[in-house]
């Protein structure tokens, strides 16, 4: 995967959205960082991994994919926020269930709002791959839908 690529992409399309709103800069991590919860939401919901209570659990993987996307533009727009561009990230093999691992991102997620360092970034963005590849996809196809992606498509019409 190439993340120079990723976070160049998205700086661009970062800059053409500032350009065209106003925004309060204070706030503008405090916002991207509750979008990414947000979209780890929706995510969560488009796997059903915590619908424990019926047994009809049709998923659809290109939404999930969609939206597993959706969550990587806020985790690389929060990297470049903060100047966390330059990472190596490792895949980390892992034995959770997709439900602890959602739990644990969450838990990554406010362990960098408390302290957003470098370290507590990395570790959100491996747990992250590591959700994509419990979720069948593989780097590559991560990579070839983050440049795909119709949402991508959208804001880069900020023109």
């Amino acid at each position: 995967m190439n993340l120079t690529k990723l976070f160049e992409l998205q700086e661009n399309l970062d800059q053409r959205i500032k350009k065209n709103i106003s925004v309060d800069k204070t706030s503008l991590i405090s916002k991207k960082t509750l979008a990414l919860q947000v979209k780890m939401a929706e995510l969560a919901n488009e796997t059903q991994c915590f619908n424990f209570w019926s047994n009809d659990k049709t998923i659809n993987k290109n939404l999930i994919l969609k939206s597993y996307i959706n969550s990587l533009c806020f985790m690389l727009t929060l990297g470049i926020e903060k100047g966390f561009t330059d990472i190596n990230v490792k895949i980390k093999p892992n034995e959770y269930d997709m439900t602890s691992q959602f739990l644990n991102l969450y838990i990554d997620i406010n362990d960098f709002v408390i302290s957003s360092s470098k370290d507590h970034y990395i570790t959100l963005f491996e747990d992250f791959i590591s959700l994509g590849n419990k979720l069948g996809f593989s780097l590559k196809e991560i990579e070839d839908a983050y440049y795909n992606n119709s949402f991508i498509i959208k804001r880069s019409n900020y023109n």
